[in-house]
């Protein structure tokens, strides 16, 4: 599993059930108990904070159509108290309305890191809340909380038991009556790491993981068996060689699938999928890996799922379906969905230069990495103005944090890019009173890995030109959680390849007041990000495989306003349009060492 900056986790049980005072939940050695009853988990993975509160319904609607009776969700910390003590709990960081939807579709839920006090009096504070906030929805309250997962794969990171029992405590403590579990690797190592004695210990990636998880744990740790995540493909990096995760129409893959659950389903086990709907990095949500350099996560998070990013069936979905249907009754009608629109060709026209509408800087002599200036996300931009003459090659810190895009007074010389194993050496000449910018975008924050801890973005060290330390920055915190008026200003009269960020705007019709979902394509565009009618769809790359991105048809209405931040223009952009069928596939980086 990966993903950015999850909570402990929240298991949402989806079980079809009448509305009872209480629940009472539970597991003996070989099954899950619900009322006393066995109940056996068919579950699939969504995250409310990656599909809008307004298609909350019928995302829910089509994971019973499938035969799903349990929902798994991972909770966003950083979305949910994006500032210390401040909480956002309305549109799409509503758990409580989360819940409650999946309740009303007979669903039941499940919620889902270093011994360090600092960290583990943040997580308190963040769980007290949120189990006082959703203590209604607990099953022994009558609603469809069942579990909550204390710790993901912990034993692939790390071994520190005085921590997991630490947060375990805290979360019985703050969902007293909730199951708690753990899920990890289904290897002696990563079970021995990452399980808690007295703490249900679950695992993922594949149900070959059953055979040996009882002799890899304590006793108290043993029960029925759940794959916590049952992997269909995986996730999308964006890279010129990384092609779009998808076994759909791979008729040999989809049986392996239908065979596995299968089994599952007739051992009387159970199964979450990972993902059963993907659903969308919004903003800039996308997480990160790091293998051999960094690799951040596509916008797109349709991990090739049963439900695609737009929550329409493919084959997958019909053939789980149908393994299910086997084995379950009663299943509803898969609901009809509206076909995806395209639109009239979109003139898109520049507005304005980013770096001529900077906020008030903060002074430094050293580089001040984005955290410490009080920003999350976004982009953050290092000003200096030369001396005197200095030559040589540009060193940012420890290494770009994650990606720089280097101008010389207003032009472009160049981009330091961490998914580079050896990235470009940008070689400069500053004369007094030249104007050097390192714009930085953060590209998201690694999840996975031993890099954790260390998650400062921008610069972290010092700034060197031919080895020679220099000082003075101007910092400008340039989140751009909200889309410049370009329709306030006059258009700029022309753009250079070597431009600065510019803002661009343009508007089109759908044609109808309630209209369906599109895909918007950027033909010939490099990078940027893109906002409709003030919602940040993200980030879009030429380098793939996102070659669109996704526009619920809630985001719209009849007469729209497209605005593009674009960070490499190029002076040549045609227009851009929205398009029913998408398209996955890769293009060279123009920007590759």
């Amino acid at each position: 599993m990966r993903c950015s900056q999850l909570s402990p986790a929240l298991a949402v049980l989806a079980a079809a059930a009448p509305s009872l005072a209480t629940y009472s939940f539970g597991y003996s050695g070989s099954d899950f108990l619900l009322n006393g009853e066995v109940y056996q988990m068919i579950g699939g993975q969504m995250d409310p904070q990656r599909v809008p509160y307004q298609l909350w319904d019928d995302r829910m609607a089509m994971a019973r159509a499938m035969g799903l009776n349990t929902i798994f969700s991972y909770l966003y910390w950083d979305q949910i108290e994006p500032s210390k003590g401040q909480w956002s709990t309305d549109g799409n960081n509503d758990i409580a309305g989360w819940v409650q939807t999946a309740e009303q579709h007979g669903l039941h839920n499940m919620t889902v890191r270093s011994n360090n006090p600092q960290f583990l009096d943040a997580a308190k504070s963040y769980l007290q809340f949120l189990g006082s906030w959703l203590e209604p929805y607990f099953a022994s309250n009558g609603g469809p909380i069942l579990m909550a997962q204390v710790e993901n794969e912990y034993g692939f990171y790390g071994d520190d038991h005085a921590y997991t029992r630490a947060l375990a405590d805290i979360l019985g403590d703050t969902f007293p009556t909730v199951t708690l579990y753990t899920n990890d690797g289904s290897s002696q190592g990563a079970l021995g790491a990452g399980s808690i004695p007295g703490i249900l210990a679950e695992t993922d990636g594949g149900i070959d993981g059953f055979a040996g998880r009882d002799a890899w744990i304590a006793p108290s740790s043993v029960g029925p068996y759940l794959d916590g995540e049952y992997y269909i493909t995986w996730l999308d990096q964006w890279g010129v060689g990384n092609t779009h995760q998808d076994d759909s129409g791979n008729t040999a893959k989809i049986r392996s699938i239908q065979s596995d659950f299968n089994t599952v389903l007739k051992n009387g086990s159970s199964f979450s999928i990972y993902m059963f709907h993907g659903g969308t990095n919004w903003g800039f949500q996308n997480g990160a890996d790091f293998g051999n350099a960094y690799e951040p996560v596509t916008t797109s998070y349709d991990y090739g799922a049963p439900l695609d990013e737009s929550g329409r069936p493919n084959d997958i979905y019909h053939a789980v379906r149908q393994t299910i249907m086997s084995y379950v009754d009663g299943i509803p009608d898969i609901p009809s969905k509206p076909a995806m629109v395209g639109t009239a060709s979109i003139t898109m026209s520049p507005y304005m230069a980013l770096f001529d509408q900077l906020p008030e800087p903060t002074f430094a002599q050293s580089p001040i990495n984005m955290e410490e200036l009080g920003q999350s996300t976004g982009f953050i931009l290092y000003r200096y103005t030369a001396q005197r003459t200095i030559t040589g090659s540009l060193k940012l810190g420890d290494g770009p944090r994650d990606r720089a895009m280097i101008y010389v007074n207003n032009q472009r010389v160049g981009i330091i890019d961490a998914m580079y194993q050896n990235p470009q050496v940008v070689n400069l000449t500053l004369k007094a009173d030249d104007q050097l910018d390192i714009f930085i975008e953060n590209l998201g924050r690694i999840n996975f890995g031993g890099l954790i801890p260390d998650q400062r973005k921008g610069i972290v060290g010092n700034v060197s030109i031919g080895g020679t330390v220099i000082n003075g920055f101007n910092h400008y915190n340039i989140p751009c959680d909200s889309p410049f008026n370009v329709f306030g200003a006059a258009a700029l009269p022309s753009v250079s390849a070597s431009h600065s960020p510019v803002w661009y705007g343009g508007s089109f019709n759908m044609g109808s007041d309630n209209p369906s979902d599109t895909y918007l394509s950027l033909p010939g565009w490099i990078k940027g990000v893109v906002y409709v009618n003030g919602y940040n769809l993200g980030r879009y790359w030429t380098i793939g495989p996102q070659q669109s991105l996704y526009v619920p048809g809630v985001y719209l209405k009849n007469n729209n306003v497209v605005t593009v931040l674009n960070l490499e223009p190029t002076g040549k952009e045609g227009p851009i349009q929205g398009v029913a069928t998408r398209t996955w596939g890769n293009n060279p980086d123009p920007d590759a060492p």
